[in-house]
């Protein structure tokens, strides 16, 4: 039934229609009533309507009778399956006929499919047992044994009898039932966890394209002894499940543990944020190449693990902290860890790695990300450039690459900012900001005496344009080194910090400035003992001054 205020002429209109029972309810809103109507929609047969009683009418399709209407299956009214044609009479005669559900079924006959199963078992009381519906229709069967038809609850129940026996089996079975369900839960449960784990972890490797860098790795004869694919597991053991006390650091691309692998070797494993999906293959590939990579300035990468949403990276463990650690956790008191002589030293040796980088090593390798904290000093501190995560492989033949900006403000080369080329001068930019950190030992983006934050690599270029260069590097710089190597390490700070990246130096223009200078004053270290007996005290105190 359906529920409707159609208007069927100035003086009618439909209130109700019964598609089962060929019937439209209309209320007269006229004085006088008219016997009958005829309707005619485009292309279509004639819609016969006539008045019954109560102000209700009855519809047919006009002028056909069934076996006509049957005949013509393009304009046959009855689409739906399950449905059957019916004649119409009034009190003038035949008038044609209508569709209807067939029994069994309800719905609409006059489209497709419209005509629906009806669940007669759905009816109150219509077996005396079982009721099984079928297809248009139902039967009924006796109820089960042991069991008897309930009036009351109108379903199969059993007898009392056996409901006593079914009540003591219960009581006497129920202790040791949930005994042994509960424990069948738990090893159950625990099963499927570690079978969901299993099959999670496997998905991940497949989608982080694990297959992909076992064929890189199987294909290089040299790879094999360098890429190794670490299983969560292994992982887990090392930072005994990436516990918060093995927490190296936390960076821009991620996080850092401490992690002890079995064969008692220290790394360090990089929980990284996120990875573009679309760029899977690209990574896989790089990590393949970066594990390649074998420089003493450059942090070592053993491997990845895949088995996780992100990949996780495994580097070679590097135990004194970065280059911005020692610059700046005691900047507040004035006292510095490193000499003039290691700041030379480990700017030398990191501009020796990302020279490498660039140029010499299996394809270029644009860093992306280069500053102090990126800088890690072992043991010995010697310099090692770290954190990959941002960096992007250069085919040879190539100069720049356009990629999505990354970096850290303070460091971010103005001209990748701006155009989103990224190109050695990129590395080159972020490495003066570096420089200036070690000649005047503040951070990249520092609070001046008035309170509000100023960027250091244009607070050089102002400065140095107005003051001499001796008022504005750190006091320290200003008692350990010669006015000749702080103007020499300023002046090549100004070009790396040059607004176009073609005006600027390349990393091994850099490299070897570093060094000429490093000569330069142990020559004259070694011209002048006493000067070099004053050096020891200075180079000692990396290893265990504290302020």
């Amino acid at each position: 039934m359906l529920t409707s205020s159609l208007q069927l002429n100035d003086d009618h209109h439909v209130t109700n229609i019964s598609v089962d029972d060929g019937l439209v309810d209309i209320e007269d809103t006229s004085s006088y009533q008219r016997d009958m109507y005829a309707m005619h929609v485009s292309e279509e047969p004639e819609l016969y309507i006539g008045f019954g009683e109560s102000a209700s009418v009855q519809w047919a399709v006009a002028g056909l009778t069934c076996r006509e209407a049957q005949q013509n299956t393009s304009r046959y009214a009855c689409v739906s399956i399950h449905s059957t044609c019916l004649a119409v009479y009034s009190k003038d005669g035949y008038i044609g006929y209508r569709c209807k559900c067939m029994p069994g079924f309800k719905g609409n006959p006059y489209i497709r499919n419209g005509c629906k199963d009806i669940d007669d078992c759905k009816k109150q009381d219509i077996c005396k047992g079982v009721c099984n519906n079928t297809i248009g229709t139902y039967y009924c069967t006796d109820c089960p044994g042991n069991t008897q038809y309930d009036t009351t609850t109108v379903q199969c129940t059993f007898t009392k009898k056996q409901n006593l026996l079914l009540g003591v089996g219960i009581g006497l079975s129920s202790g040791f039932g949930v005994l042994l369900l509960s424990s069948i839960t738990i090893v159950l449960v625990r099963r499927w966890k570690r079978d969901i784990q299993k099959q999670l972890r496997r998905n991940h490797f497949r989608k982080n394209q694990g297959l992909l860098l076992e064929q890189l790795i199987s294909s290089d004869e040299n790879a094999s002894d360098k890429t190794k694919i670490f299983t969560l597991e292994e992982l887990e053991k090392a930072t005994n499940n990436f516990d918060a006390t093995r927490i190296l650091g936390r960076g821009g691309h991620g996080m850092v543990y401490k992690g002890i692998l079995s064969n008692q070797h220290v790394v360090a494993i990089k929980r990284s944020k996120n990875i573009d999906e679309g760029e899977i293959s690209q990574f896989i590939n790089e990590v393949a190449i970066l594990s390649q990579i074998n420089h003493r300035n450059i942090v070592k990468l053993f491997g990845c693990c895949l088995e996780t949403e992100v990949p996780l990276l495994v580097y070679d463990f590097v135990p004194n902290g970065s280059l911005y650690e020692i610059l700046h956790s005691n900047s507040s008191s004035g006292c510095f860890l490193l000499s003039w002589e290691d700041c030379l030293r480990i700017a030398t040796e990191a501009a020796a790695a990302l020279y490498y980088l660039h140029s010499a090593a299996l394809v270029s390798v644009f860093h992306r990300d280069v500053k102090s904290s990126n800088i890690l000093l072992d043991a010995n501190y010697t310099a090692k450039v770290s954190d990959f995560g941002a960096s992007r492989l250069v085919p040879i033949d190539q100069t720049h690459v356009v990629t999505n900006v990354q970096g850290t403000f303070g460091y971010l080369d103005p001209e990748y900012y701006h155009t989103g080329q990224l190109n050695e001068k990129s590395d080159v930019y972020s490495f003066g900001v570096v420089l200036v950190e070690l000649l005047l030992r503040r951070e990249p983006i520092f609070t001046t005496e008035s309170g509000s934050k100023e960027n250091l690599a244009n607070y050089f270029l102002s400065e140095i344009k107005v003051r001499p260069i001796k008022e504005i590097v750190a006091a320290q710089i200003c008692e350990e080194a010669t006015e000749e190597e702080i103007k020499s390490v300023a002046s090549l700070t100004e070009m790396c910090l040059r607004l176009r990246g073609e005006e600027r130096p390349t990393m091994k223009e850099v490299e070897m400035t570093l060094q000429l200078l490093r000569t330069k004053r142990s020559n004259s270290c070694h011209a002048s003992p006493e000067n070099d007996e004053d050096m020891q005290p200075l180079q000692r105190t990396r290893a265990d001054a504290r302020c």
